[in-house]
């Protein structure tokens, strides 16, 4: 069964160092193994080729603690895509990602996009199947509250709903990312806008001491007024 508990602000001595400003569009988080090679590099290399500056981790995800630069980058991050596949719940890297992603949703505004790839949303909301397997294996190893966690933020994660990308041999999974951007691309746009914004008054303003540099907020717009936050844009 799923974990009925409240997620709650992930705690790391990262939150120790200064809060950076969002610099990546996308932050990628992924089971290595599953789809490295494969669907999320099409996701990549999608975005990537439409300017969205996204991250991925090159790292392979072997179990382990998460390290202090992985935190920051998330936090540095306006949107997130959570790719859920079989065995993304094996990673305790993975899960430790996940929570902190959905940390970012609720103290910073970060938009978090999920997807189901060959897996059932219903096995990964109930915690069931491979997810539940894995955090069987997890009680050994990892420590009550950090198990409670993952389940909170899978569990939160898991409401907010997705794409499911469904097994099946006839499948083009590159279309499908053509598919996820187009769902998207609105938002992506008025990114490009707040980036373009930022040059253009960073030209205009002298930036001669720290305090005069310009700080814009992660949810502003531009035409300033026309949405209220990029966070309500997409809804899934």
């Amino acid at each position: 069964m799923a974990s009925s508990s409240t997620h709650k602000p992930y705690s790391s001595s990262s939150s120790s160092a200064p809060t950076p400003k969002p610099n990546l569009d996308v932050f990628l988080s992924f089971r290595g193994e599953d789809t490295r090679y494969g669907f999320t590099n099409h996701l990549f290399v999608s975005l990537e080729g439409r300017g969205i500056h996204t991250f991925r981790d090159q790292k392979l995800k072997r179990g382990g603690e998460i390290d202090q630069e992985l935190l920051r980058t998330i936090e540095g991050s306006r949107f997130s895509i959570i790719v859920l596949s079989e065995r993304y719940a094996d990673s305790k890297c993975c899960l430790e990602e996940l929570d902190k992603v959905m940390d970012c949703r609720k103290e910073r505004g970060q938009t978090v996009l999920l997807i189901f790839y060959h897996v059932n949303p219903s096995d990964v909301r109930k915690q069931t199947w491979s997810f539940g397997e894995a955090f069987a294996k997890h009680e050994t190893t990892v420590n009550g509250e950090k198990m409670q966690r993952g389940k909170a933020a899978m569990n939160e994660a898991t409401n907010l709903g997705g794409w499911h990308v469904v097994k099946d041999k006839e499948s083009k999974e590159m279309q499908f990312t053509s598919e996820v951007f187009a769902k998207m691309k609105n938002m992506f746009a008025k990114m490009k806008k707040l980036r373009l914004l930022q040059v253009y008054y960073s030209d205009q303003l002298s930036l001669t001491t720290e305090e005069n540099k310009l700080h814009l907020p992660i949810d502003f717009e531009f035409p300033p007024n026309k949405i209220s936050s990029l966070g309500r844009i997409f809804k899934t």
